[in-house]
């Protein structure tokens, strides 16, 4: 697991080097039914935040039904909905999977809620 989180970290810190993103958006930490995957999620949460703070890159945290009812328009939605408006909202745009899918709509949920810079 620690290379595991040291390569999450890495990774990120490089894709941060070579786009020099403004600023970063994550959910916030959401208690799961298995306090295993809660605790996993965590860890691989802090990775991201550590490698943000690394880079001086400020993290705009937003709880997951804001940011499903920011892209679908409703706090209850669906990963199925939340992909289907992700790819509406992006058209064009190859989407990896529902994570990728999660990912993408926090960032659009940020750049309508997180105050501007």
């Amino acid at each position: 697991m620690a290379e595991r989180l040291a390569a999450l970290q890495a990774g990120l810190a490089e894709v941060i080097a070579a786009h020099h993103p403004a600023r970063a958006a994550a959910e916030e930490i959401f208690v799961n039914k298995n306090p295993q995957s809660t605790l996993k999620l965590a860890q691989a949460r802090g990775c991201v935040l550590a490698a943000c703070g690394a880079a001086g890159l400020g993290v705009n945290e937003h709880a997951a039904r804001l940011v499903k009812k920011a892209v679908t328009g409703t706090g209850g939605a669906e990963k199925a909905q939340v992909a289907a408006m992700v790819k509406v909202l992006l058209p064009g745009v190859v989407i990896a999977g529902s994570d990728a899918a999660d990912a993408l709509a926090v960032a659009i949920a940020d750049a309508h809620l997180a105050p501007r810079i």
